[in-house]
């Protein structure tokens, strides 16, 4: 609401134009009056004024005057002049000061109107803009770490930019890696006692270990670290220039460079394991020149690990010795394919059988030498199987359970036998369930954890995506079956919630509107205002009136 100062030293002027506009109707929430520049430099001081209309002609201190004093320490309130016909000379320099417009005398209430008008509009418009651009701020600040993933799976997908535009993208994004400068790709994996992790979790852990690698890594390297596209973490390093600058002129410059980088290394996974209670395993491609290499590392290092055993927690190997080496011999394994196949089994709904068939499968899996790649293999099959037999039926697996489906919302899947054992197994629970014809009683448990979960918290994090995340759902089905077992769709649920929360706040406590607005989650009170508004057909503050 917009609240206005008029100043005159003739007070009937005021007297007259406070008594007879309709303020209300103009968005005016409050009017003050001043009779002396010094009175309105005083009421500027306290009260949160937007606009000020003052007199020209007063005593001590004139209104342009005032408007110099204004412009200097409150840019951001609006000016208006009054005038009479003598004084145009003075209203010419008053707009020369940034007044907004000006009024002659004898005032005109339908002018005086539209000027103010004029002036509302323009407030509102430079409000919005200025909400606009701090949204905006906040959002590629927040954002940044997903810029920065962004660009790294840029980077090593293959997708190639001009020299000054990736320099540019660098420096915005404040990333301490420079264009042709010497570079070195570690691609890594957390050990199996993260597997267990949910993704919430590995991605808190994930950002640990990126804190660690900063810290231990600064000295002598420029770092970035992020999520990798695939699974894992990857990480570029270039020397710092003065690590660069003590070592370039040796003849043994790429053997203390490699020694510098392990000691590095070595010291991250000392680290990660002390703190982090798990093992670290890393692959470092061979160097480069930034950023042309980078793909290729990616792609090398990506290859190595998928080929290694995943006993090899811990390790960190190099990509020229691991190139260097003898591939293993290749097992494969039986089970997968020996009738009667998975999807057989889940088509004809023998869901015991089923079962049976997936711990086979495992059980030879685990006797088996068996390579990231394998896990892959098992995880693809399994996948390909529950995808049939859900769209036999009619549905979207993903819809069932969207992590499973989705490497790059969980890729864990394929790092652990156990924990592709223990998706594998849910999932084959969740289909039997799911397709079965007596359904109901599970859509009503979930109907009822999701009205318990919305009604314990009513937050900014609470949303039909946070509530799916958390009974395991896709947010799609869920709004899905929540609409078809109550009528009412599951987002105007979590509105009607906050609405009759708010009600309850504002009869019996004292809190102030802005502290029931962030309660609730709303980040704009005007928003939280409308909202309320179109519920219950008055603001908060006329409800608390009332």
């Amino acid at each position: 609401m917009i609240e206005i100062l008029l100043v005159d030293d003739e007070s009937y002027v005021t007297e007259s134009i406070e008594a007879t506009i309709p303020w209300n109707d103009l968005g005016v929430e409050k009017v003050y009056r001043a009779d002396s520049a010094e009175a309105a430099l005083a009421v500027l001081r306290e009260q949160s004024i937007d606009i000020v209309v003052t007199d020209i002609r007063m005593p001590e201190i004139d209104g342009l005057e005032l408007i110099e004093r204004i412009e200097r320490e409150w840019p951001h309130i609006r000016c208006m002049v009054l005038t009479g016909y003598s004084d145009f000379e003075y209203a010419k320099k008053a707009l020369q000061l940034q007044a907004f417009d000006y009024i002659l005398k004898p005032v005109d209430d339908e002018e005086f109107i539209r000027s103010l008008t004029n002036v509302i509009e323009a407030l509102k418009d430079e409000w919005e803009a200025a909400e606009r651009y701090h949204k905006l701020a906040y959002a590629v600040k927040s954002g940044s770490p997903v810029l920065k993933t962004s660009l790294m799976h840029d980077l090593v997908l293959g997708r190639t930019w001009s020299e000054r535009t990736l320099a540019d993208k660098l420096a915005q994004y404040d990333i301490g890696m420079t264009v042709d400068e010497p570079a070195v790709l570690l691609l890594m994996q957390l050990g199996g006692q993260f597997a267990h992790y949910d993704h919430h979790s590995m991605s808190l852990m994930e950002y640990a270990v990126g804190n660690i690698a900063e810290e231990v890594f600064a000295d002598s390297f420029a770092i970035w670290i992020c999520k990798a596209p695939h699974d894992g973490l990857v990480m570029l390093a270039s020397p710092q220039p003065s690590f660069r600058h003590r070592i370039e002129r040796s003849p043994d410059f790429e053997s203390l460079r490699r020694r510098r980088l392990h000691e590095r290394a070595e010291s991250f996974r000392e680290q990660v394991s002390r703190y982090l209670k798990g093992d670290i395993r890393m692959v470092i491609s061979d160097w480069f020149r930034f950023p042309h290499g980078v793909a290729q590392a990616y792609r090398s290092g990506l290859g190595s690990i998928m080929m290694s055993g995943c006993d090899g927690a811990g390790a960190i190997m190099y990509l020229e010795d691991l190139q260097a080496g003898h591939a293993r011999p290749v097992q494969s394994i039986e089970s997968l394919y020996k009738p009667p196949t998975l999807i057989h089994l889940l088509e004809s709904k023998q869901w015991d059988a089923a079962r049976s068939k997936v711990d086979e499968v495992f059980k030879d899996l685990r006797n088996t030498n068996y390579t990231r790649e394998h896990l892959y293999e098992v995880y693809l099959l399994m996948t390909n199987a529950f995808m049939y037999i859900a769209h036999k039926q009619g549905q979207f697996a993903y819809q069932i359970d969207q992590s499973g489906f989705d490497l790059m919302h969980d890729p864990s899947m394929v790092l652990s036998l156990d924990k592709l054992k223990g998706w594998a197994e849910a999932m084959l629970a969740k289909l039997r369930t799911e397709l079965s014809a007596s359904d109901r009683y599970t859509r009503s448990y979930i109907i009822h954890q999701v009205q318990e979960l919305v009604s314990r918290d009513l937050g900014q994090d609470t949303s039909v995506k946070t509530i799916a995340d958390k009974v395991f759902l896709h947010p799609v089905y869920l709004s899905k079956i929540y609409k078809a077992e109550t009528g009412e769709s599951l987002g105007d649920y979590i509105i009607r919630m906050r609405m009759e929360r708010a009600l309850y706040l504002l009869k019996k406590t004292n809190k102030k509107i802005y502290e029931i607005t962030a309660e609730l989650g709303y980040q704009n009170p005007q928003y939280f205002s409308k909202m309320f508004k179109k519920h219950y057909g008055l603001n908060p503050n006329e409800f608390r009136d009332q």
